[in-house]
């Protein structure tokens, strides 16, 4: 690791760390309030796929829907108007918007092979926008003089990557040049997290076995077609799957390429001193 005890880590005239973990532990939170302080470069996996690697797609998807409306294709034909994503740190409801989810078109789902179309995209650019982690390191400090560095990893990291694969190329690139730190959840916080999307089902990205054997078996169990499954009602069924599948991937992440904290602990946070105390004690623990 790039930083071999807590006193090192404090001592550190730069310090360049990595937040993965489920989505509403605080990875945001927390690199938020960090850039706040003035010396910390955020860096969102998710915000630079959702503009540099499928701004296009999801634009074009605003576009295809305008265009089913006579009033606004004109406007769209000549130019008049202009379609745009307002994709920021803090919404990522246009990246969502274009993943979808897969079902009868008639309650908002879209053909499961366009859904897996737009996965693998995802898939693409996700695993793109982590390999330029190094260059946005690189960038912060040169072009704008930032000391430090947070990185704000997308939920979905430990589905990239092989974490027992001491060559995978994206694990390997990001503990060469920063620290990894997994925000672990307790199972009340996994139970909250599961009430949360069941209340505000959400589209989020599947590992391909993990979705493929998960859409076989809802068809068969409800004994339906493609076109019939409610897109809400899979995407419910389909979320407890793929948490009690990160769960251990997260794990091997943080034991083979990285360190340890608590949610709760997280959760404490409340300046730039509260979170290098933290992440001092996570490496003397790993150490």
């Amino acid at each position: 690791m790039l930083y071999t005890s807590g006193k090192d880590w404090l001592n550190a005239k730069t310090k360049q760390v990595m937040l993965f973990a489920m989505s509403g532990l605080g990875k945001t939170y927390t690199s938020d309030m960090l850039r706040q302080s003035g010396d910390w470069f955020h860096y969102s996996v998710d915000y630079r796929i959702g503009t540099r690697y499928m701004g296009e797609h999801i634009v074009d998807n605003f576009k295809r829907e305008a265009m089913k409306t006579p009033f606004l294709a004109e406007l769209l034909r000549s130019d008049s108007i202009y379609i745009a994503s307002n994709i920021t740190f803090e919404n990522l409801t246009p990246l969502s918007t274009y993943l979808g989810k897969p079902g009868n078109p008639d309650q908002g789902g879209i053909a499961f092979a366009e859904y897996l179309k737009r996965q693998q995209q995802h898939r693409t650019a996700e695993i793109a926008s982590l390999m330029d982690t190094a260059h946005f390191i690189e960038r912060a400090q040169a072009l704008y003089g930032y000391s430090h560095f947070i990185g704000d990893s997308g939920g979905s990291i430990c589905e990239v990557v092989d974490p027992e694969d001491p060559n995978d190329p994206v694990l390997k690139s990001l503990s060469d040049n920063l620290l990894m730190v997994w925000i672990e959840g307790s199972d009340d916080h996994t139970e909250e997290l599961i009430r949360r999307f069941d209340k505000a089902p959400k589209p989020m990205y599947y590992h391909p076995k993990i979705l493929e054997d998960s859409w076989s078996e809802y068809l068969n169990e409800n004994n339906i077609q493609e076109d019939g499954v409610n897109p809400n009602k899979f995407i419910r069924w389909a979320y407890r799957r793929a948490v009690e599948h990160r769960q251990p991937q997260y794990r091997a992440i943080a034991q083979n390429w990285g360190v340890t904290v608590q949610a709760d602990d997280v959760a404490k946070i409340r300046n730039e001193d509260d979170f290098n105390q933290l992440i001092a004690q996570a490496i003397d623990a790993r150490m």
